[in-house]
């Protein structure tokens, strides 16, 4: 595990709360605004930042991210400029920046190559939605060489058996999708989330973060009595969404829902 992780995750612990994982897309609107945006998030209750990699196809992703993507390659967006906008942020802040990330992209620039810029770029660690761990063999060897952290996801229909080669390979901490379908905010957690997380607990010693759907500090609240994080990211790509008329305000916009999901 990278050990910005495991700092990360003891701070929180001792301070009795959930680490807060804040998703945005790297780009959006632009590269500007999207640095001040993150600059906002980091300085105001963030604990590890996941930079979504803007990519054409985000099959993983429900339509407020998708858009989010489209928005930032239409304004000139490259995986250059993403690596370029980690590298920015690190000057400036210690806490772990995830590459939330498609493995074409990966695969496209040569996995060693994007490893050892990754690490360069002050990245801690990747999350490649579309390989599984049975296909992350040259991934994980890598990701290992350069001390990158590798983070699995696991849905609520994933069998015990599945969970523990997951396990196996997760470094970081385990991404536990509450719900299935893709990303995306909702009223309600589903059910099952405390039952969901336990049986990860079974298989793992690793942190376990839950995302898609939170939107509301009761969400936050309610996973943080289950789990070590909290993962937001459409509720906060909305902001961006809903203010592009005014792009300039976005930043400080960002800071306030920020405080309003951690109830502040």
């Amino acid at each position: 595990m990278n050990d910005r992780f495991e700092k990360t995750f003891a701070r929180c612990a001792s301070e009795k709360r959930p680490a807060f994982i804040a998703y945005v897309c790297a780009g959006d609107p632009n590269y500007a605004i999207s640095l001040d945006i993150c600059r906002e998030l980091l300085r105001n209750g963030t604990d590890i930042l996941e930079l979504g990699v803007p990519f054409s196809d985000p099959v993983a992703d429900g339509p407020v991210n998708q858009r989010a993507a489209l928005r930032a390659l239409n304004n000139g967006m490259t995986h250059a400029k993403a690596f370029e906008l980690a590298r920015e942020l690190r000057k400036e802040f210690d806490q772990p920046i995830v590459f939330y990330t498609y493995y074409n992209m990966i695969h496209a620039l040569g996995v060693d190559a994007y490893c050892r810029t990754a690490q360069a770029s002050g990245v801690s660690g990747i999350l490649a939605l579309d390989c599984p761990p049975e296909e992350a063999g040259e991934l994980l060897a890598e990701c290992k060489r350069h001390e990158l952290s590798t983070i699995f996801i696991v849905a609520p229909t994933t069998p015990d058996a599945r969970i523990s080669l997951i396990a196996s390979h997760a470094s970081g901490f385990i991404y536990y999708v509450s719900r299935l379908g893709v990303t995306g905010t909702r009223d309600t957690l589903s059910d099952g989330l405390s039952e969901g997380v336990a049986r990860i607990k079974a298989h793992t010693a690793l942190p376990v973060a839950v995302g898609f759907g939170v939107s509301k500090p009761e969400h936050v609240v309610e996973i943080g009595n289950a789990a070590e994080g909290v993962i937001v990211g459409s509720a906060l790509v909305k902001v961006i969404e809903n203010n592009l008329n005014d792009p300039s305000s976005i930043p400080a916009k960002m800071r306030e829902q920020l405080k309003f999901l951690l109830g502040k």
